[in-house]
């Protein structure tokens, strides 16, 4: 025991180091198995990672592809082979991960003398370069990420709420993330240890919608055969999310004021009262003001539901955070493949020049397919559904001049346009020269990623 409470502070000293640089480290056993995780691993994975590890085997964490029995890393560190910046998908909880860089050094003696008997392997893991902004660029929680100015609007009025229990609307187009962004306000909020309950309006008629949120007892109706409990009384402590509420039949719209308005319900049947101990969230991709003046909504019933209104912009209007969401996606639908995906930059432009009827929800559709289809590390212009891949002006040339026509997509390149702004064909020359990767030719130019791309939409470069 002694020796073991000498040995941690040298562990400790060494992750500080390399947590100073932003590194991660894992320590293996001879069989592969995680005895140490360094703290900073749960900036890039999660909270509780670095405890939920131990006793595990590294697959657990990065997956087989790299660590698989027969897997040439695994092979390499018992020959003795370091290998460095090996690309792989960090798991980062159950459905999510993110694309990182591992460096694998089997440990010398006197490491291993010096620290654990058991260490035989370690892995430094870095984020990818290109998967750097993924879950740190203003991402707050289940997958809502922006970069956008309406959007970390968004972000910033969540955080801003985090002590608050006031009902919110959120209002947007099917499919911009209304749900995202309740579970996100539910996270944020003082009942985040409570559970958060959805249930569709728009699903059930009015009948049942009525048991589905109130409850029943036995013999309530024809068919209540037992009790049933609510959503109301199943959000107890935590959050009731409650989706396409415009769609709620006026009859419950009157019961479900009269919730709000007293903070007490009754099940179908029964005539005790019941606290409502719960937050209400609604969302509705239906104008509600126009609802209100058509009669479908209840004036009284909009403004106790929109204390705080939150309206998401459709992804058409936010471009700027197609690249982020389309990288956050493909780290989790690669993370439950196995697989590492990237985009190619002809693909990353056709994601940017769709218009995105459907929102983030065809966006991830749109992934899903085309990692389904491709079996590469990088997703295509070809893997992509037909109707997103714009059609290619030429019929022959390299991928230079593709990747050239589809960086300008609606207005030709007019060489006497690029004289107008002095900084136009320097920035077409960086983004050539690093294969329109905007982290590269950000470094290139010496300005922010941010600033480069502010000027790429003021010039019109590779986006609409």
């Amino acid at each position: 025991m002694d020796r073991e409470t000498q040995r941690a502070p040298d562990w400790s000293n060494l992750e500080a180091v390399f947590e100073s640089l932003g590194r991660a480290l894992v320590v293996l056993d001879e069989g592969f198995v995680i005895i140490r995780a360094s703290r900073s691993l749960e900036r890039m994975a999660g909270e509780g990672v670095a405890a939920d590890v131990i006793g595990q085997p590294v697959e657990s964490l990065f997956g087989p592809r790299l660590f698989g029995p027969e897997e040439t890393l695994r092979e390499s560190l018992r020959l003795g082979r370091r290998e460095e910046g090996r690309r792989g998908v960090l798991r980062c909880g159950r459905d999510s991960a993110r694309l990182v860089s591992i460096t694998t050094t089997p440990l010398a003696p006197g490491v291993v003398d010096a620290c654990d008997p058991r260490a035989r392997y370690l892995a430094v893991i870095r984020p990818a370069e290109d998967d750097d902004t993924i879950l740190q660029s203003a991402a707050v929680s289940h997958g809502l990420v922006a970069r956008s100015p309406q959007m970390l609007r968004i972000v910033h009025l969540v955080e801003s709420l985090h002590s608050s229990e006031a009902n919110v609307l959120i209002t947007g187009e099917s499919g911009t993330g209304k749900e995202v962004l309740a579970r996100a306000l539910h996270a944020h909020s003082p009942r985040s240890s409570g559970p958060f309950v959805a249930v569709s309006c728009a699903a059930l008629p009015a009948d049942l919608l009525e048991s589905e949120l109130f409850g029943h007892v036995r013999g309530a109706f024809t068919g209540a055969v037992r009790d049933r409990t609510g959503r109301l009384d199943l959000a107890r402590g935590g959050t009731l999310f409650l989706d396409e509420a415009g769609e709620i039949p006026l009859p419950v719209q009157v019961k479900l004021l009269r919730v709000l308005q007293e903070r007490v319900f009754e099940r179908v049947g029964e005539s005790t009262p019941r606290p409502l101990d719960a937050r209400i969230v609604a969302a509705t991709n239906r104008d509600p003001k126009e609802a209100v003046r058509t009669g479908r909504l209840r004036e009284d019933l909009y403004y106790r539901l929109r204390v705080v209104p939150i309206h998401i912009p459709p992804l058409r209007e936010r471009t700027e955070d197609v690249e982020l969401i389309a990288r956050y996606l493909l780290a989790r639908i690669g993370g439950r493949a196995g697989r590492a995906v990237q985009l190619s930059p002809d693909t990353l432009a056709a994601l940017e020049r769709y218009e995105w009827p459907g929102n983030v929800r065809e966006l991830e559709n749109a992934l899903e397919y085309a990692v389904a289809l491709g079996r590469g590390q990088t997703v295509q212009l070809e893997d992509l559904p037909p109707e997103i891949r714009a059609p290619e002006p030429f019929a022959s040339g390299g991928d230079r001049s593709r990747e050239r026509s589809l960086a300008t997509p609606r207005q030709a390149r007019d060489p006497a346009s690029e004289r107008d702004d002095p900084e136009e064909g320097p920035i077409r020359a960086a983004l050539e020269r690093n294969l329109w990767n905007r982290s590269k030719a950000a470094a290139d130019l010496g300005m922010s990623r941010t600033k480069l791309w502010r000027r790429m939409r003021e010039l019109r470069i590779g986006v609409r």
